[in-house]
């Protein structure tokens, strides 16, 4: 078999980089094998996100290289994959005519038979809502200590800022001997985390036979042998379940993290976003989680600027954000989604200059909640699982790893000890990181 070169450039999301790795695992079977550089490579792929115009404008500058760079190699195969392909479908190839195949979400699976009709010379648009059935195929795992394992595609919540529902589909549950399959294979290959995905984790099983649900899934990962530990992202508030909070306590290898998108801390802005819960409820099931779960992280997301946000509203996220005692939050400043509610309401945008110093506010916020989250592990001592060794400019030798609840913490070492877990003493508090010195 004739041996090729792949380049794939991935842009957004956890989701999208699993994505990728199944799709370096799948294109290894007929030919293809991953390259670092994309001038060397037979076939390019960006594979994208549409979560915010940034990103889409991102993937359209990124090919628009590319076009130039198959003039000079006519043979060079270009595949646009991702949500906004799902989105743009046959628009892409109008706008980009050198794309030789464009992949929606939903059609990841097909990826090997396409690619061999792409080299007899045709173009196409598989952007198709069915499903491309998934069988055991292999993943190519960028290497590390994490893997990234999706449970769980798409979203039915049709929130009204939303591009998903539309890119990803709607709610629909991996089959879980294929998820434990791929645990087991990543624990194999030397992962000591596993990090379970899903546009709404705690959807997973309802489309599953009864009591396959997300707790179930947890116990069945947590009883396979050995020491690794089990994220799961992402909760809607209203979703999570008592029997996930008790493997959280219960388990072993369950890490004392949830990640809880808040969007506004503003009831009105929460009903207009199309949330179905309000500020009351959200602090409800945070103070609920808290009270059960020793040193448990709660992150969060927030958007700056939604339409029609007034300033009190505003204003109201920042203290939702301080009052809930949010460790971290992911921040955005509203972006029009074409397809989605909120980007019909062209009357109601916010001045970009509003966006940007509202966000600048937001993000001065977070920084404050993180260092206070931050100064409460002081002179603790935790178990971090180290991910990295570096040897810095000045000389210093530093490892750095996770605690369990999600917390980073940089430690001087001498000696590489990534994969390890370690007893570390935590000295200081920065507003991102921790310091700590082994214990």
């Amino acid at each position: 078999m004739e041996n090729k070169k792949v380049y794939i450039e991935t842009l957004g999301c956890q989701m999208n980089k699993s994505d990728a790795e199944r799709m370096y695992g799948m294109l290894e079977h007929i030919g293809y094998t991953q390259t670092e550089n994309p001038k060397e490579a037979d076939m390019l792929i960006i594979n994208t996100c549409s979560i915010r115009q940034l990103s889409e404008d991102k993937a359209y500058s990124q090919i628009g290289v590319w076009g130039k760079q198959k003039k000079s190699n006519p043979n060079l195969k270009i595949v646009f994959a991702g949500c906004v392909a799902q989105q743009g479908g046959k628009s892409i190839l109008k706008r980009a005519p050198y794309v030789d195949l464009v992949l929606g979400t939903q059609r990841l699976y097909e990826l090997p038979n396409l690619v061999k009709r792409i080299e007899q010379g045709e173009k196409i648009v598989s952007i198709d809502e069915k499903p491309y059935e998934e069988s055991d195929i292999q993943i190519n795992r960028v290497k590390g200590v994490n893997a990234w394992i999706p449970i769980m595609e798409g979203c039915n919540n049709f929130c009204t800022y939303c591009i998903v529902p539309y890119t990803r589909g709607r709610e629909r549950s991996r089959k879980p001997e294929l998820i434990l399959a791929e645990v087991k294979k990543a624990l194999s290959e030397g992962f000591k985390e596993i990090t379970l995905l899903g546009q709404n984790v705690d959807s997973f099983g309802k489309d599953l036979p009864d009591g396959q649900n997300l707790a179930w899934l947890l116990r069945k990962i947590n009883a396979i042998e050995g020491k690794f530990r089990v994220r799961f992202v992402t909760n809607y508030p209203t979703d999570i379940t008592d029997e996930v909070i008790d493997t959280v306590i219960e388990l072993d290898k369950v890490c004392e993290y949830f990640h809880i998108p808040m969007q506004s801390g503003d009831d009105y802005v929460l009903k207009k976003m199309n949330r179905r819960y309000d500020y009351a409820t959200y602090k409800k099931i945070c103070d609920h989680i808290r009270s059960r779960v020793k040193d448990v992280t709660i992150t969060s997301d927030f958007i700056a600027g939604f339409p029609g946000e007034t300033e009190e509203q505003f204003e109201n996220t920042l203290k939702a954000m301080t009052e809930l005692e949010l460790d971290y939050s992911n921040t955005a400043a509203y972006s029009p989604r074409e397809k989605t509610v909120a980007a019909k309401w062209v009357d109601l945008y916010i001045p970009e200059e509003v966006k940007t110093e509202r966000l600048a506010r937001l993000n001065e916020h977070n920084r404050a909640c993180c260092l206070a989250s931050n100064k409460k592990y002081l002179g603790r001592e935790m178990e971090v699982l180290v991910e990295n060794f570096e040897v810095r400019k000045n000389g210093d030798k530093v490892i750095t790893g996770r605690t369990r609840n999600n917390k980073i913490v940089h430690i001087p070492c001498d000696r590489d000890l990534t994969g390890e877990f370690v007893n570390v003493k935590i000295t200081n508090a920065k507003t991102w990181y921790l310091n700590g010195e082994l214990a």
